[in-house]
């Protein structure tokens, strides 16, 4: 059936297409007559307008220069004179005009033969009579003969151009009559249309029919769509309806049934119906939301649980968003989600939280313990050494002495250790508050906490002028310390220790080491020693906790000092890494984001 009436319209179409050209060729050609006509009746009709300007100028420059005669006779004032011989200038002007104008009209020219004997004659008398008025004789009968010749002469000039302007009227009635005539069909501009509406018929039906190919591959992809979105509303557990605004009216997506747990249409789509489906703690709230929605036409986002038939409560979350179309007719199209495993999962995530804190509780008591209960009996143990140490020492055997000193060696390794972890547990909490800290002041404190060692070894320290950053300073500082610890510690017996700590600005697209990073800009702080170094592969196991790549009878320490500094880095949103090589020294990288 579709197919039929696909064909029937297009047959419609080809004969409404092939009446149309043909009318618009007669209509063209039919037109085209009287093209000549019509131009040639404009022209004359403009000419008619030219003319009497043409003529109003003359007059009106004559009566300027004669304006201007008068004042200079009455003044002796220049300043009149240059007036009048430049108002006679423009009528010069204008009469050439006038007669390039009517060089057709035979009549016309006839009559500016005898207007132009006129001006003359009329300007031959003002300059006679300007001779008098120079010579002060303005009081004799020559000189107002003269000006009574002049008031004649005028007189004559203005009949003359006022027939002349009756003429050109007689003329401009009979131009216009026949002007409106050829007006009746505007043949070109006619023409010209018919043309272009030929072109756009042309192009409209090479759309319509693109249009009609369109319409089948939009139909089709329409279908896939609407499919595509029915599996995504399953997949989703959403639900879609709609509130024709000017009806009253819902639609409900099948979908929206299944939401409910109910078969896709099987009640009529009012609110009434969907209300029975809200759980009663939440219906009231509902109700106003609905009530709202339909005085404000729009639903923010809005969450209630719905009981189904079976007993099952569902979160639903709501929201619904007014759209009007080209025909301004409204509708208010709503999205229902079961929410329901997002809920689970959130209480889930609560109860995990909770554990989690407990837990930090207990590793908090397990730090108290570290830092007062172990270190108790550990000071006990290192009391009763010292007293067999100054008291009984004599009497041990050479043997014993060594097992006392193997005790002595170990419990003060005890209490570095959980010194180190009390410090490292201390570092890994990231409540303390971010100030603007210089970190050059910083780096001197750490400086003057090592000085002994630097004192003892000659060490040679050499710092760029550092920036200020937003961190935490007694952490900044315990980053440096540990990192000029580590440096001293590791240096090589036999030479001076040099450490150099530069700085500079990076951009992240700049270094590789910042490619997955999410700042732009970063500051670049190295810390390089001339010690022992290390083995490149060792270059993330050393920031591990408890990891040492060097063995405790050569080198103190517990393997934690490294940890604390990265632990200071991320708490500080920044990366720290190491590069090093055996018996060179080693390079630690530092990159704090700049806010």
């Amino acid at each position: 059936m579709t197919r039929k009436l696909f064909s029937e319209s297009a047959l419609i179409l080809r004969i409404i297409f092939i009446i149309s050209v043909f009318i618009i060729l007669l209509t063209g050609g039919f037109s085209y007559k009287n093209i000549s006509n019509l131009k040639n009746s404009t022209k004359l009709v403009v000419s008619t307008y030219e003319v009497n300007i043409a003529l109003k100028e003359v007059i009106s420059y004559l009566k300027d220069a004669e304006s201007s005669y008068r004042n200079y006779m009455f003044t002796k004032d220049t300043l009149y004179l240059n007036q009048y011989l430049n108002a006679r200038e423009k009528v010069t002007i204008s009469f050439a005009q006038l007669k390039e104008i009517t060089s057709t009209d035979t009549v016309q020219k006839e009559n500016l033969i005898t207007l132009n004997k006129l001006i003359a004659s009329l300007f031959n008398n003002l300059t006679e009579t300007i001779g008098y008025v120079d010579n002060n004789q303005t009081y004799g009968d020559e000189f107002k003969s003269k000006l009574f010749e002049e008031n004649i002469i005028m007189y004559s000039i203005s009949r003359k151009v006022n027939d002349m302007i009756e003429f050109e009227k007689r003329q401009l009635e009979e131009r216009q009559k026949q002007h409106q005539s050829n007006l009746q069909f505007t043949p070109l501009t006619l023409y010209f249309i018919l043309i272009i509406t030929l072109l756009l018929i042309i192009i409209s039906y090479n759309k319509i029919s693109n249009n009609f190919n369109n319409i089948k591959l939009i139909n089709n992809q329409l279908l896939i769509f609407k499919e595509a979105a029915i599996q995504l509303e399953i997949i989703g557990k959403h639900g879609n309806w709609v509130w024709d605004v000017e009806t009253n009216e819902f639609t409900f997506s099948d979908n929206l049934y299944r939401v409910l747990g109910e078969e896709p249409q099987s009640f009529e789509p009012t609110v009434d119906n969907f209300m029975k489906f809200v759980h009663p703690g939440d219906q009231e709230n509902l109700t106003k939301k609905i009530k709202q929605m339909m005085q404000d036409k729009n639903l923010p986002f809005i969450y209630y649980r719905i009981v189904q038939k079976d007993g099952s409560t569902k979160h639903i979350k709501g929201y619904g968003k007014l759209l009007t179309n080209n025909d301004g007719e409204s509708r208010l199209i709503g999205n229902i989600t079961d929410i329901s495993d997002e809920i689970e999962s959130f209480l889930e995530i609560e109860k995990r939280n909770v554990e989690l804190e407990r837990n930090n509780e207990e590793l908090s008591a397990f730090n108290y313990i570290a830092s007062h209960d172990l270190q108790e009996p550990l000071r006990k143990i290192q009391t009763f050494i010292s007293r067999l140490e100054e008291k009984e020492a004599e009497k041990f055997s050479s043997s014993g002495y060594q097992y006392l000193e193997g005790i002595k060696t170990a419990a003060a390794r005890m209490r570095l250790l959980i010194d180190d972890l009390l410090e490292y547990s201390r570092i890994n909490k990231s409540d303390k508050e971010f100030v603007m800290a210089d970190l050059n002041e910083i780096l001197e404190k750490a400086k003057q906490d090592v000085a002994e060692i630097i004192s003892e070894k000659k060490a040679i320290i050499t710092s760029d002028i550092l920036p200020s950053v937003t961190g935490i300073p007694f952490q900044m500082q315990q980053l440096f310390l540990n990192l000029l610890s580590n440096s001293l510690k590791y240096s090589k017996k036999d030479k001076t220790p040099i450490i150099n700590i530069e700085y500079t600005k990076v951009k992240r697209k700049e270094d590789p080491n910042l490619i997955n990073t999410t700042k732009s800009d970063y500051h670049k702080i190295t810390f390089s020693d001339n010690g022992i170094g290390f083995n490149q592969e060792y270059a993330e196991q050393i920031f591990e906790l408890f990891n040492r790549i060097h063995s405790k009878q050569d080198y103190s320490g517990t393997g934690v000092g490294l940890s604390i500094c990265k632990k200071i880095m991320e708490n500080h949103h920044g990366f720290i890494f190491a590069k090093g090589k055996p018996n060179v020294g080693a390079i630690f990288t530092l990159y704090l984001p700049i806010k």
